[in-house]
C-alpha cells in the first residue's frame, strides 16, 4: 500500500514535469508520454486505494492524508474523462501540478491503523456518499483550474501580450465551455452526495441533519455553487465573472474540506473520525 502510494506520487511528479515541458515546447509526443505516465500513476493510485479499502474495511477518507489522496485520485479520474471529451492537451499542464501538490501534502501525514476504525463506517451509504461527493468536487477543481486559465488568457488578450500563455492556451470560449460543463456535472453530484449523506446520518446517528460544522459549510458551498449556476442560466453570466465566482466557490469548498475538517469540531472532523 505504501509502496503503491509512493509509486503513484513519483509517476505524478514525473508527469507534472513532462506537462510543464509540454506547455513550453508544445510537442505532441511530450504530451503523450506525460499523459501515459499520469495514467500509470492513476492505475497505481487506484490499486493503492483498493488496498486501503481492503485493509480498513471502509472508504479510506477518515483522515487528512487519505482524504487528500482520494481527492487527487478523483481529479485525475475526471481529467481523463474530460481529456477524452475535449482533447485539450494543455489542461494537463494545470491539472498535474495541482494533483501532485495534493499528493505531496498527503505524503507528510501518517497512515491510519486498522484497529482504530469505528464499525459504523462500514456502510454502503458512506461509500456512495464519499465517491459521489469527491467526484463532484473533482469537477469543481477542473472548473477552478480552467477559470485560472481563463483569467490568464483574458489578461494577455487585454494587454495584447502575445507571449507564452497566449499562444498555448485555448480560446476564451473553449475555456468557458469546459467551466460550464464541469459545473453542470459537479453540482448535481454534490447535491446527490449531500442527500445520501443525510440518509447515512439518519442511519448512523438517528438524525438527517445535525448542523455539524462540516454540514453547514457543505451547505454554504452548495449555495454558492447554486448561485453561480443560477446566474449562468438566468442572467447569462459567462467569461470573467463566472471564472472569478468559480474560484471563490472552490476556495470555500477547500476551506470546508481542509480547515473545517482539521480545526472545527463535530462528527465530520478528522479528530472525531479517529484520525
Amino acid at each position: 500500500m505504501v509502496f503503491l502510494f509512493n509509486l503513484a506520487l513519483s509517476l505524478e511528479l514525473l508527469a507534472t514535469g513532462g506537462f510543464i515541458v509540454f506547455i513550453i515546447k508544445q510537442q505532441k509526443w511530450v504530451f503523450q508520454y506525460s499523459y501515459n505516465i499520469l495514467i500509470m500513476g492513476f492505475i497505481c493510485h487506484s490499486i493503492s486505494i483498493g488496498c486501503q479499502y481492503y485493509e480498513l474495511g471502509t472508504m479510506p477518507i477518515l483522515e487528512l492524508k487519505s482524504g487528500l489522496s482520494f481527492f487527487s485520485w478523483s481529479i485525475v479520474a475526471v481529467y481523463i474523462l474530460l481529456q477524452i471529451k475535449f482533447k485539450l492537451r494543455v489542461l494537463g499542464s494545470f491539472v498535474a501540478p495541482f494533483v501532485t501538490t495534493l499528493m505531496i501534502s498527503a505524503f507528510f501525514f501518517p497512515w491510519r491503523t486498522q484497529e482504530s476504525i469505528n464499525p459504523i463506517f462500514n456502510s454502503l451509504w458512506l461509500i456512495f456518499h464519499v465517491i459521489i461527493i469527491f467526484i463532484g468536487d473533482a469537477f469543481f477543481a477542473i472548473a477552478f483550474l480552467t477559470s485560472i486559465m481563463y483569467l490568464i488568457q483574458e489578461h494577455h488578450i487585454k494587454k495584447k501580450i502575445l507571449g507564452l500563455f497566449y499562444t498555448r492556451l485555448p480560446s476564451l470560449a473553449t475555456l468557458d465551455a469546459i467551466n460550464t460543463f464541469s459545473l453542470n456535472c459537479g453540482f448535481p453530484l454534490l447535491s446527490i452526495g449531500i442527500f445520501i449523506g443525510s440518509i447515512y446520518s439518519q442511519y448512523a446517528f438517528g438524525k438527517y441533519w445535525q448542523w455539524d460544522p462540516k454540514e453547514v459549510w457543505a451547505l454554504i458551498s452548495w449555495l454558492f455553487y447554486a448561485a453561480l449556476i443560477h446566474q449562468r442560466i438566468t442572467v447569462g453570466w459567462q467569461g470573467r465573472r463566472a471564472a472569478i465566482m468559480s474560484i471563490i466557490c472552490f476556495c470555500i469548498l477547500m476551506f470546508s474540506f481542509i480547515v473545517v475538517g482539521i480545526l472545527f469540531g463535530g462528527y465530520h472532523s478528522f479528530k472525531s473520525l479517529g484520525a
